[in-house]
């Protein structure tokens, strides 16, 4: 949620970032899901370290096939040889 109270969800991506960054662990995957729709809100979550953007209201569709393009995405290079 981009609009908590405590810590904004894109505030919480950028440590999540930050952690990943000073472990040298491996990206998740992040898709912003939200009702801010505007081009400055997608453009925020780009430069917060999103991977993707959906906007609400969308099909669910829409969000299996999003995340099934970023689980190839970051499938380990062998394994996805193997899958083709």
């Amino acid at each position: 949620d981009l609009q908590m109270p405590e810590l904004d969800g894109l505030s919480a991506l950028r440590l999540f970032r930050a952690r990943e960054a000073e472990t040298g662990g491996a990206l998740t995957p992040v898709v912003v899901l939200t009702a801010n729709a505007g081009e400055r809100d997608r453009a925020e979550a780009e430069a917060a370290g999103a991977n993707a953007f959906l906007s609400k209201p969308f099909h669910a569709g829409e969000l299996v096939r999003l995340v099934d393009a970023l689980a190839v995405d970051h499938l380990d290079p062998q394994f996805k040889t193997r899958l083709t």
